[in-house]
């Protein structure tokens, strides 16, 4: 039998991380050939990530501008990418989640009449514009994709109901539970965490495109009121890139904000230690949704809505939205009420069990060597 080529292609840290233990994985397989190829949607931020997890990049596209719009995005992938596949002609294209790189890359497989394989499938909230553009690209990746690995039996559900056939979808945990394993370590320090000693730390995310203006200043007030009422409690906030972002920030907090650590992105190593070390996590981020309660963390949900429902239903989440009052009488709830924080952080995960880039890549070479033996 020939090598089994698989082409994976990522353009943003979220993606980079969750797909890193599935690059290790198809690494080790003799009988598959590895071929990365990055967009870098994001550039500084995707590198920090290849370089914790030690990725060799074969090919990058290297599309990032300041200021580049969505659709900037999506015309420099379909220009660029076919180059690549001509030349490589992959056996399948692994593609991660909801990003515009994973949209215009599976549009580009399909016009070459590649298969594409869609890690972390089926996640829905059916509301095109929450979030956005996320929740589109990946129902229009879903209608494209040949193979779909789905992170959860109600991600699996989903795509059965919108008619997806039943034996191409794979039910194998979430891989962010795999990097986990990678990345945290029992003794692990950092200036911030000793400064903050018995304190408890709250660590927040606060990113999304329909969370800028009025909701991300409802959620930095909360965070206010929460600090200034609870002498114990501190807050880590590594800020976003975006310049609008920091401008809210420096509008509510101030320059020099008392018990709020304002810093720069962690790398992906620091970031899962500074989770495994908080006491309850504030985000409006999707794949620490999934993270968190692995690692035993209360997670509240800065979003009206989530396509992680599983977490909801398990426990591990609430969904919190952005309203000033109910965000601060949720974290005061955790942080007074000790049998509710104790619920939340004793649920089950429901995302896997940290092998999911194994079960996938087992999947790959059955379904491959089943089509050579035909």
């Amino acid at each position: 039998m020939n090598d089994i080529k698989v082409m994976t292609v990522f353009g943003t840290r979220p993606e980079a991380i969750k797909v890193a233990p599935l690059i290790k994985e198809l690494e080790k397989r003799e009988n598959i050939k590895s071929i990365v190829c990055v967009t870098a949607q994001h550039r500084e931020m995707l590198d920090q990530v290849i370089e914790t997890f030690n990725i060799n990049v074969d090919y990058d596209l290297d599309i990032m501008e300041k200021g580049q719009s969505l659709n900037d995005i999506t015309c420099k992938i379909l220009n660029k990418l076919p180059l690549i596949l001509n030349k490589e002609n992959p056996n399948i294209i692994l593609v991660h989640g909801d990003t515009t790189t994973t949209l215009a890359t599976s549009l580009t497989a399909f016009y070459n009449k590649t298969l594409v394989g869609h890690i972390e499938a089926g996640l829905r909230t059916y509301d095109k514009y929450s979030p956005f553009p996320e929740e589109l690209n990946r129902q229009l990746t879903g209608i494209i994709a040949d193979m779909h690995f789905a992170p959860t039996n109600l991600a699996k559900k989903n795509l059965i109901s919108e008619g997806k056939p039943n034996n191409n979808i794979f039910v194998t945990g979430n891989t962010a539970i795999d990097a986990l394993k990678m990345t945290i370590k029992e003794n692990y320090n950092h200036p911030i965490i000793d400064e903050i000693g018995n304190d408890r730390m709250i660590l927040l995310t606060s990113h999304r495109r329909e969370n800028l203006g009025k909701p991300m200043k409802n959620i930095f007030r909360a965070i206010k009121r929460i600090v200034d009422d609870f002498e114990d409690v501190q807050i880590v906030y590594p800020i976003h890139l975006n310049p609008k972002i920091r401008t809210i920030a420096d509008e509510i907090f101030g320059k020099f904000p008392k018990k709020i650590h304002i810093i720069e992105p962690l790398d992906v190593a620091d970031f899962h230690n500074f989770l495994n070390k908080s006491y309850m996590i504030m985000t409006d981020s999707g794949g620490i949704q999934e993270e968190a309660p692995s690692l035993g963390k209360p997670v509240l949900v800065l979003r009206d809505k989530t396509e992680r429902t599983e977490g909801i239903e398990a426990k591990t989440l609430k969904l919190v939205g952005t309203n000033e009052d109910r965000i601060y009488n949720s974290v005061s709830d955790l942080l007074i009420n000790k049998d509710n924080y104790v619920q939340m952080s004793k649920a089950s995960n429901p995302y896997g069990d940290g092998n999911a880039s194994k079960y996938i890549v087992d999947i790959i070479i059955k379904k491959f060597n089943c089509k050579y033996l035909n």
